[in-house]
C-alpha cells in the first residue's frame, strides 16, 4: 500500500482496522438498547425487563403477591428481579462485545474502549 515508507503502512492498516472497529461498536451500541433481557425473583412472581445497556423496560408483578402485611417482601422481590435482570443485562454487553472483538481479530477479553 505505502511502500517505501516503512511502517507508515501498517499504521494506516491499524488507523483502518480502529476505526472500522469503533464504526461498529457504535452499532452494537445501538442494537443493546433493543435487546431485552428478563431477570425474575420469588419463582418468576416477579419479572424485570430491562435493555442490554441495563435500562428497565418493564415490571410484571403477579397478583398474588400482594398482601398489605407482606410490604416488605414485595418491595425485596421487586429489587431481586431488577438486579437479576442488571446482571443479565451487563453479562450479555459483554458476550456482543466479546463476539464483536473476536470477529475483528482481537482477543474477546480485552478490555474496550482502551
Amino acid at each position: 500500500m505505502l511502500k517505501g515508507l516503512g511502517g507508515l503502512g501498517d499504521m494506516a492498516k491499524m488507523m483502518k482496522s480502529a476505526q472500522e472497529l469503533q464504526t461498529k461498536m457504535a452499532q452494537m451500541q445501538e442494537e443493546l438498547n433493543n435487546v431485552l433481557v428478563t431477570g425474575e425473583s420469588g419463582a418468576g412472581l416477579v419479572k424485570a425487563t430491562a435493555s442490554a445497556k441495563g435500562d428497565l423496560k418493564g415490571l410484571d408483578i403477579d397478583p398474588s403477591i400482594f398482601n398489605g402485611d407482606d410490604k416488605e417482601v414485595v418491595e425485596d422481590l421487586i429489587l431481586a428481579a431488577i438486579k437479576d435482570a442488571q446482571v443479565k443485562a451487563a453479562q450479555k454487553a459483554q458476550d456482543e462485545m466479546a463476539s464483536l472483538t473476536e470477529s475483528m481479530g482481537l482477543p474477546k477479553d480485552i478490555k474496550l474502549p482502551f
